[in-house]
């Protein structure tokens, strides 16, 4: 199943059609992953181009699982300011106390949203990122 999916992201898309029909089709493909397809993934997604990483991360709140937050975690580590924010409205489905425990760990997550907050003019943007912070935080 990684490999098909890897195939999907690799696909030359049209925005529209990524957010038509690629994303339910990658969200298929993700419900149906092993435990060696999550790792698969989690080994190779790193490496990927960054279109491909903000394409899987768009589509990663399917089943809110620990596989999907590591890869999550691990994409945050981007200075792509546009998969970070992806990733940050993403992790906002994350709301069980493990997954906050997770991200609060990581207080360095927490830092570039709040530098991302003070620097961005984007009132959507800035919603998110607050929407965000709230959720950790509740």
């Amino acid at each position: 199943m990684y490999k098909e999916l890897d195939n999907l992201l690799s696909a030359d898309t049209t925005v529209d059609s990524w957010y038509d029909d690629g994303c339910v089709i990658a969200n298929e493909i993700l419900a149906e992953f092993s435990p060696s397809d999550w790792d698969a993934l989690y080994n190779q997604v790193l490496s990927k181009p960054i279109e491909w990483q903000r394409k899987l991360a768009y589509c990663l709140d399917n089943e809110c699982n620990m596989y999907e937050l590591n890869i999550l975690i691990a994409l945050l580590s981007t200075n792509d300011v546009e998969l970070f924010e992806i990733c940050i409205d993403t992790l906002r489905s994350f709301t069980n106390q493990d997954s906050k425990k997770m991200i609060l760990d990581n207080p360095i997550i927490i830092q570039r949203v709040n530098n991302i907050l003070s620097q961005t003019s984007s009132l959507p943007v800035k919603n998110m990122l607050q929407d965000f912070l709230s959720k950790i935080h509740s």
